[in-house]
């Protein structure tokens, strides 16, 4: 686990640390070639440097972010912000569906938008797989 992941982790309260250890543990299961990291105050996965899926720990639940979740097409997944995202929110570990996590996560694979060059591309996606 990275060193700033684990620092994350000490911070959250026993039930959240449960949710989060349990999507940690999933998350780099699923995704062995992905590199993890705090990005922008909560733990993220990138592969190839774009930002596939993350969570983080909101004034009532932790959050699962799917960057591409809007293509999966999956129930269980709401959309999220103006781009492509969608998000899962849990307020105890028995809620996440892990089966319902693995297929997400293989999907996060095969189905990515290029945040990396968002930027670059002046708020522009461009689907990468």
């Amino acid at each position: 686990m990275h060193p700033d992941i684990i620092q994350y982790h000490t911070k959250l309260e026993e039930s959240d640390l449960h949710i989060a250890e349990l999507l940690y543990a999933t998350i780099s299961k699923e995704l062995p070639e992905a590199e993890s990291k705090v990005w922008h105050g909560h733990p993220v996965w990138f592969i190839e440097e774009n930002p596939v899926v993350g969570y983080d720990r909101l004034k009532n639940c932790v959050r699962l972010l799917f960057w591409s979740g809007q293509s999966f097409e999956e129930e269980g997944l709401a959309p999220e912000g103006k781009f492509k995202a969608a998000e899962a929110r849990y307020t105890a570990a028995d809620q996440v569906n892990v089966t319902d996590l693995k297929r997400w996560l293989k999907k996060s694979k095969e189905i990515q938008w290029d945040y990396k060059n968002i930027v670059k591309r002046k708020g522009r996606l461009e689907r990468l797989v």
